[in-house]
């Protein structure tokens, strides 16, 4: 009996080293399987994750992913709008048109609004007019004062083309509404004591008499002048133009505390005053 011990601990040692050994290639062609699979799932979401370019060469991946609504991009979108880092754009990229619609029918645009009022607010509590006469403010008008919105709304919220010869027709009627915190913010600063100056790109021509009589109509009584662009400026972009007004109106003795617009045309270029302030626009971009 004893004799015969080593030999068959031998035998269950190679019978046990064979199973292993069987186990262990399984398991090596498991692994070979589940990481084939892995590779191809990752192949194929990335398929799906990848969007064709736009017309503003953006693609809609953030993080890796993608919306299938574009909901993600046309956020994103907004932003390099407002961070002034989409420049020269002429319409809204059309997969954004309902986008665009909800943050400026649903309240988010509004509120956006409020939320820099509030800043210029806390910037006015820490400044003290001189008094004499020559603290001034500056305030474009389209989309600053008076509200485009009804007219965009017709061209959806600016995936259509902009055209002059509609927008004059439109601003002709004088309908446009006041932004009713910008009225009121309006009316504090003529309050304090600062002369409000209101600097548009409008034709002094063809729309000076409609834009008075729709400011007056919505409230916006008492500012110390309207600018328009007269004939000596037309062809300037925004930048030239209202740098060169800005110049003259420094020249003459005026110390510009603030600057409010809808663009950065409007606060961009030389003599733009102590601070700015830039409303949110996506529907239009003006150079």
């Amino acid at each position: 009996m004893h004799a015969m011990e080593p030999s068959c601990n031998m035998a269950w040692t190679v019978a046990a080293m064979g199973k292993w050994k069987r186990e262990v290639i399984v398991m090596m062609l498991l692994l070979l399987i589940s990481t084939t699979i892995a590779k191809e799932v990752r192949k194929a979401k990335g398929g799906r994750h990848r969007k064709r370019h736009s017309a503003t060469g953006g693609q809609a991946i953030i993080n890796g992913t993608s919306s299938n609504s574009s909901e993600a991009y046309c956020l994103s979108w907004r932003m390099a709008v407002e961070a002034n880092n989409m420049r020269g754009w002429r319409t809204i990229p059309t997969e954004c048109w309902r986008h665009v619609q909800g943050y400026m029918v649903g309240g988010q645009y509004y509120r956006d609004i409020n939320l820099i009022i509030d800043q210029i607010y806390g910037y006015l509590d820490g400044v003290t007019p001189l008094g004499d006469g020559f603290d001034a403010w500056i305030f474009d008008v389209d989309d600053t004062c008076l509200s485009n919105l009804y007219y965009y709304r017709a061209k959806r919220f600016g995936c259509d083309p902009y055209n002059p010869t509609e927008f004059k027709t439109w601003a002709s009627k004088g309908e446009s509404p006041a932004i009713p915190a910008v009225l009121d913010l309006f009316n504090k600063l003529i309050q304090v004591g600062f002369k409000v100056i209101l600097l548009t790109g409008r034709d002094q021509e063809t729309l000076g008499e409609a834009t008075v009589d729709n400011l007056l109509n919505q409230g916006f009584v008492g500012y110390e002048r309207l600018i328009m662009r007269s004939p000596e400026y037309r062809g300037q972009s925004a930048v030239m133009y209202k740098s060169e007004i800005r110049r003259q109106i420094m020249e003459q003795g005026y110390r510009i505390w603030g600057n409010v617009g809808d663009q950065w045309s409007d606060l961009q270029g030389n003599f733009s005053g102590d601070r700015t302030f830039k409303f949110p626009n996506p529907m239009y971009f003006v150079p």
